[in-house]
């Protein structure tokens, strides 16, 4: 089967959950936006302010917007008390919601504020009342208008929901951004082309009713609301949970992540759980997602949660770090530390071997010397990570430029020459295909990074799910993920991470 046909595969239900999310939020948007038009029309100060609020909510980029309501709805339930689902369907359908709404409002306002007055004042000489007045006058003349709002907030809904993956909403985002992180341009062919397809669909749909109203037709519009609920309805019924027991797997927004991920939901399969993915999602909403249930399990890594959880800067032998992180896990968060994989992933600093001797550097003190004439690549947010704290203050780094990148970018990066020195990971299999030079940390500045196997408190005693996951425990060598990640990452003959799962429960004796 080639990537493409794979691709394809996943479209249906990504299809179906990227357009219930996208027309839950724009029918959302549309019943907050008809009344405020209402107002605003009647209150001009009103609604100035509202489309102010409309228009700064705008300026926010979706993917930012997205993830700000991840904070603010675990805010939310502990401030009531109760549980709100802060990953997945309620963030995204807000913030789209937010998005929708100013177009709506926009041209809804517009087409009201500009009728002629005199038609007004003929249908008030004629008596009618203010309902009268607006739904045989006023609704039906401004019409046109609104409904090139709507339509243009439907097409922007679709192409923001693609985004709604990174609060581990699936959606056909899944296809691009798996597909960019593993440059398997199937993959982000096929999300983009479904998308395209959906917003033209929809607005085509959109014109239809519009055309229906504004011609006093209603085989038209009557003809596309039943296409639009029918389709709601098909997309609801190949959702609908068929009653398996359902596990979600988090992982993070790089190839091992996704193969992990895999290999885990496969062998959960066997075992009879349903196996949903939350994929893309970054260190600082992965582990939340845990302890709040919006995840039930994943593979995080030693040194993550030791610098970013623990907030520890110590550094302790491996065996007693990983015995500290899962007494941590237990006591404050009701997480299970299920078992170590058997490999480690930490953070490396690689250069291309000819560059590295030219400038005489082995070891990141030798690096300290250069640092001020190169430029570091970085992934997408070690920057802002203790761990580079921590290697930059203990080593005195400072580089004449930072670029951070896509994982998989890095290595093109530090291959043209854009980047002197990559943050690169010690499982990458590109390591040894391209013979970088990894530098040495004799002060110990990086952690260890075992690679460990989370569940949350709700699954730690199910001895179905830990009896089927167990074989995992120790069992993953270096070497094994490294041909793993590089199966996904390498330019020829790229498998898919479902693939290199595959391959990699084969290599490691477990089929």
């Amino acid at each position: 089967m080639s990537g493409f046909e794979a691709a394809l595969g996943r479209v249906p239900l990504l299809l179906a959950q990227h357009f219930l999310l996208s027309a839950a939020a724009i029918a959302l948007g549309l019943a907050f936006s008809l009344p405020l038009i209402l107002v605003s029309v009647r209150r001009p100060a009103i609604g100035r302010l509202a489309l102010a609020l409309a228009g700064l909510v705008q300026t926010i980029p979706a993917l930012a917007l997205l993830a700000l309501f991840y904070p603010l709805l675990l805010l939310f339930s502990a401030t009531v008390g109760g549980r709100l689902p802060a990953l997945g369907f309620l963030p995204s359908l807000l913030a789209l919601t937010l998005y929708a709404v100013l177009p709506i409002l926009r041209n809804g306002v517009t087409g009201l504020a500009g009728l002629d007055p005199a038609v007004i004042e003929a249908a008030e000489g004629m008596g009618m009342t203010s309902w009268q007045k607006l739904r045989l006058v006023e609704a039906p003349l401004a019409l046109p208008m609104l409904m090139a709002g709507i339509r243009t907030a439907a097409v922007w809904t679709v192409g923001a929901a693609t985004l709604a993956t990174t609060v581990g909403q699936a959606s056909l985002g899944d296809l691009i951004f798996a597909g960019l992180q593993t440059q398997d341009w199937a993959l982000v062919l096929a999300g983009c082309l479904a998308a395209a397809a959906l917003a033209m669909t929809m607005d085509g749909l959109l014109g239809w009713v519009e055309h229906g109203l504004r011609h006093r037709k209603r085989r038209p519009a009557l003809t596309a609301a039943v296409v639009i609920v029918a389709a709601l309805l098909l997309s609801a019924v190949a959702l609908w949970p068929r009653g398996e027991r359902t596990i979600v797997i988090g992982a993070k927004n790089f190839s091992e992540q996704f193969i992990l991920a895999r290999l885990i939901g496969h062998r959960l399969e066997r075992a009879g759980y349903r196996v949903e993915y939350r994929e893309g999602l970054g260190s600082a909403v992965i582990f939340s997602a845990l302890q709040s249930g919006d995840v039930d399990l994943y593979v995080d890594y030693a040194g993550t949660l030791w610098g970013s959880e623990m907030r520890r800067h110590d550094r302790l032998p491996r065996a007693a770090m990983i015995a500290a992180i899962g007494d941590w896990a237990r006591r404050q968060n009701g997480v299970r530390l299920l078992a170590p994989l058997g490999f480690e992933n930490a953070y490396a600093f690689a250069m291309q071997p000819a560059r590295a001797r030219s400038l005489g550097v082995a070891s990141l003190a030798d690096l300290t010397r250069v640092a001020p004439r190169l430029t570091l690549g970085s992934d997408l947010e070690f920057l802002d990570r203790p761990e580079w704290r921590d290697v930059r203050d203990s080593y005195g780094l400072r580089f004449a430029t930072t670029q951070p990148y896509a994982p998989t970018f890095l290595y093109r990066a530090l291959g043209s020459g854009r980047a002197d020195v990559i943050s690169a990971f010690s499982s990458d299999g590109r390591i040894a295909a391209d013979r970088l030079t990894l530098l040495t940390d004799p002060r110990g500045a990086i952690p260890g990074y075992d690679a460990l196997l989370l569940v949350d408190g709700a699954h730690a005693g199910d001895t179905r799910l830990t009896d089927a996951l167990a074989p995992l425990a120790r069992r993953i060598s270096l070497s094994a993920m490294q041909e793993a990640n590089y199966r996904v990452d390498r330019d020829a003959a790229k498998q898919s991470p479902d693939a290199a799962a595959r391959w990699l429960a084969r290599r490691i004796g477990l089929e």
